[in-house]
């Protein structure tokens, strides 16, 4: 702890140029000198102040699920970590190298959205447009510090365990901007909750956020299904106490996952990898070699892994199946508590019925 508070402490200078950058930038924004762009077409971003591990793909996906029954729905993403460059539209035969793994992602998972990604999001959604003109919202991934574009619904992420009133700027904490950038958002959602949360609990992060009068306040959660083999997801397996697991993962904080697979099973055992962690060779040997470390009699053992990072190991198809390793994915879904599941609904209909060209 106080390793990790003078290490705070010696960044704080870089932390202090960083964000006077980021406070040039927004008043070059403020002013006029440079100009976000709108469309006329409804634009919705899901984004954080933080540097990842907040829940963006698994909140884009609810909100996928809620509309796309009704209109057409678009994603947009910058494609963190492919190999490509410039507009590319995401077709579900492609790999994580050549789309990024949530777009590729959001793909797979819901193959009647249009899925782009790009470097520019201010250049990308006209080409979106051109590739179907029938397209009725566009939902940008981790836009909430890309103010090329001027969405018209602006939702901001944090993490229940590490609130942004909590953080500090990049390199000193995990900030990207100032704390005050949240006053562009127009709904804030508290990410990551315990299942059970007290109203007391609540009535103290909305005090501690201090939400603007304009600004609605939810809290969500995470509820995992059943764990489904990486190659036929019509094949599952249940956590149960006398089976070990092994979670690889390559997301930005594991805990959440890692506490709920505790309390479903013997024992866990961790192979932590960077955000957005493509394989390599090297790295499905180190996974097998750690698989066959587990070596406890009579125990039962499982790999298991994140949806996102399914998509990247699934390139290692052939050494996963040649050495038969067990790797199941765990799906996951977005939870609201306190009833207000309806609410956020609402507030994106209203949003979406209200839209002004």
């Amino acid at each position: 702890m106080v390793h990790a508070t003078l290490v705070k402490i010696l960044l704080s200078p870089l932390a202090l140029l960083y964000g006077l950058g980021v406070s040039l930038r927004n008043v070059f924004y403020r002013t006029g000198l440079l100009r976000s762009v709108s469309f006329n077409i409804p634009v919705i971003s899901v984004g954080n102040l933080s540097v990842g591990g907040a829940g963006k793909t698994p909140h884009i996906e609810y909100i996928i699920r809620l509309l796309k029954d009704y209109i057409n729905v678009a994603t947009l993403s910058r494609g963190y970590g492919r190999k490509t460059q410039g507009f590319l539209v995401v077709e579900s035969h492609m790999n994580a190298e050549q789309a990024g793994d949530e777009p590729l992602q959001f793909k797979r998972k819901y193959p009647e959205i249009l899925a782009g990604v790009a470097e520019s999001r201010a250049l990308a959604i006209p080409r979106l447009l051109m590739e179907d003109p029938e397209t009725q919202v566009v939902l940008l991934d981790d836009a909430f510090q890309h103010r090329a574009v001027q969405p018209g619904l602006n939702i901001l992420l944090t993490e229940y365990d590490n609130l942004f009133t909590r953080d500090f700027l990049l390199p000193s904490g995990r900030l990207r901007e100032w704390r005050s950038a949240y006053r562009r958002a127009d709904v804030l959602v508290v990410t990551k909750c315990p299942p059970v949360m007290e109203s007391a609990q609540k009535e103290a992060l909305i005090r501690e956020l201090k939400p603007l009068p304009h600004q609605k306040i939810y809290f969500s959660y995470y509820e995992y299904g059943t764990p489904y083999y990486i190659f036929n997801p019509r094949f599952q397996a249940t956590l149960q106490e006398d089976r070990d697991v092994l979670l690889v993962s390559g997301i930005a904080r594991t805990e959440y996952l890692k506490t709920y697979i505790s309390e479903k099973s013997r024992a866990v055992f961790t192979l932590a990898y960077e955000d957005h962690h493509f394989f390599d060779d090297s790295d499905l040997s180190d996974i097998k070699k750690a698989f066959g470390n587990i070596t406890t009699e009579g125990i039962q053992k499982m790999i298991l892994t994140t949806e996102k990072d399914a998509v990247r190991l699934e390139m290692h198809k052939s050494f996963i199946i040649e050495n038969k390793l067990p790797v199941f994915v765990m799906p996951v879904q977005v939870q609201f508590h306190f009833d207000e599941k309806a609410q956020f609904d609402q507030t994106i209909r209203d949003f979406l019925l209200n839209f002004k060209v």
